[in-house]
């Protein structure tokens, strides 16, 4: 198996390229690389996404040991060491002829999606005739061991409020904003908005797990020029209009995000966290998903559905794609 990511600095030298990996021919201004470099140096310059992932690396190792399947796990990723390239050419070394691929994004869409596709056939392009036949999974925003982990984090960061303040708490999700151009591919039914449905269903079914009948959907990290419309509101914003209209306390659950990466710790633990405070509002930060053995155990799930044909568990009505051989197009009616 092929653990697929992102990618973050580890190292202060590292931050700067790595920005320019993650924005090259998106035309984002070099003062806002500036900007979000020191929110990288304010952390020594290292990403928690690399030991974050290397720790679900090892749970997924453990869970496929316990349920008896021998498949080793290699780790790549997209914009940072150790890339995917490198990695699939040590698979080929190995003699590796076959790979699942699980790309830790639970959503459709570019970024979210077929930008991993795009990975994985530059990544076999670079290694030629040896490169393994690279099969992805699909994606996970309605399996139901990613809404039950989801879950109980919001109930946990309920419970975490002052005394008093959870009736009154307002739950909200939050998930990477993406230019509204990039939310507009149509999928299967003809209607656009694949990443924001498919957020916006997530968030619905883990409300509606934790007992939870009111909640807003949000959004945060925005990185790109401003005269290109994104994804709103964002998440600060949204937490001074709550405030205006009387809420005395905000839970917040990034859906959006399966580990405490750096949009995470710094936009939500840091910026909206503040925000509250200057306001007055109490706040607390759901955990991510990742870290609950139901994640881990998922993985397996998913890689089940093509070693011994599992039926897929998902609780959504919307698409689920995603999977594809060797990058190639998804089957129709996939979002991408």
């Amino acid at each position: 198996m092929l653990f697929l990511s992102f990618g973050g600095p580890e190292g202060p030298e590292d931050v700067r390229p790595f920005l320019e990996n993650v924005t090259r021919g998106r035309g984002v201004p070099p003062e806002r690389l500036d900007e979000v470099a020191e929110h990288y140096l304010h952390f020594g310059g290292v990403s928690p996404i690399n030991r974050l992932n290397r720790d679900m690396i090892k749970a997924l190792e453990t869970e496929l040991a316990d349920a008896g399947v021998e498949l080793p796990v290699y780790f790549g990723n997209r914009n940072w060491h150790p890339v995917v390239e490198d990695t699939v050419a040590r698979m080929a070394e190995d003699g590796v002829g076959r790979a699942l691929v699980f790309a830790t994004s639970a959503w459709g869409g570019y970024s979210g999606c077929k930008q991993y596709h795009e990975d994985i056939v530059r990544a076999r392009e670079s290694v030629g005739e040896r490169a393994p036949d690279l099969v992805k999974l699909r994606q996970f925003f309605d399996h139901p061991e990613f809404v039950a982990a989801n879950a109980d984090a919001v109930r946990r960061a309920l419970a975490a409020l002052e005394p008093g303040q959870a009736e009154r708490a307002r739950l909200v999700f939050t998930a990477h904003s993406v230019p509204l151009k990039a939310d507009d591919q149509p999928g299967a039914d003809g209607r656009p908005q694949w990443y924001s449905r498919q957020v916006a269903e997530a968030s619905r079914l883990v409300a509606e797990e934790a007992g939870i009948a009111d909640y807003d959907v949000v959004w945060q990290s925005r990185s790109g020029p401003p005269q290109v419309p994104w994804l709103e509101p964002d998440i600060v914003d949204h937490i001074e209009a709550l405030h205006g209209q009387g809420t005395p306390a905000v839970v917040v659950s990034p859906i959006g995000f399966v580990s405490d990466h750096l949009e995470v710790i710094w936009d939500l633990d840091n910026e909206a966290k503040d925000k509250a405070a200057e306001l007055g509002m109490g706040f607390v930060r759901a955990d991510t998903a990742g870290t609950d053995p139901r994640f881990a155990k998922m993985i397996v799930e998913l890689a089940a559905e093509h070693l011994s044909g599992r039926p897929p568990r998902k609780l959504s009505l919307l698409a689920a794609a995603g999977c594809s051989t060797n990058g190639e197009p998804c089957a129709p009616g996939c979002c991408c």
